[in-house]
């Protein structure tokens, strides 16, 4: 498997660890991947300014803070014109319930991860995108249990 980007093995251990656990202070990543904390640095800016870190975040226990409705919504719109794509991607940027959203292709044309308080909201929320302009058919599924959430790039413990 050949990967398009130039990284040492140092610099797959660093993005490993952050992806892992993004509040690992530097003295602690450091420690980890095998550097001192300056070099270690150096390189987590480095790899911040290629693009190759987005940004940090926590991870919220969502049931804990009264968020216990996980629901996948599948989304097929009547119309695939650039202008009502932007259309609806605008709108979904403005539900706070949407939590992550992919394009797809083949018959669903939207994924979103939605996370509402209760099945009150969830059903709120449903009947709002069923009634949004373009919106062809709206399929539902909700989530029973998290079995396995990982970060996106599965990084090898030695990728070289």
């Amino acid at each position: 498997m050949s990967r398009p980007v130039t990284l040492d093995a140092i610099d797959w251990k660093i993005l490993g660890e952050l992806q892992a656990d993004g509040a690992l202070t530097n003295v602690e990543l450091a420690r980890r991947v095998g550097l001192t904390p300056p070099p270690c640095l150096r390189r987590v800016h480095a790899l911040r300014e290629a693009g190759f870190i987005e940004g940090y975040r926590a991870i919220l226990d969502a049931p804990r803070l009264g968020y216990s409705v996980v629901c996948f919504a599948f989304v097929h719109l009547a119309s695939q014109a650039e202008s009502d794509l932007g259309a609806f991607q605008a709108r979904i940027e403005q539900w706070p319930t949407v939590r992550e959203c992919w394009t797809l292709s083949g018959d669903i044309d939207f994924l979103m991860k939605c996370v509402t308080e209760d099945m009150q909201s969830l059903q709120l929320f449903v009947s709002e995108l069923t009634s949004t302009p373009n919106v062809r058919n709206v399929r539902t599924a909700l989530a029973l249990g998290k079995i396995k959430a990982l970060g996106l790039v599965p990084i090898e413990a030695d990728p070289l």
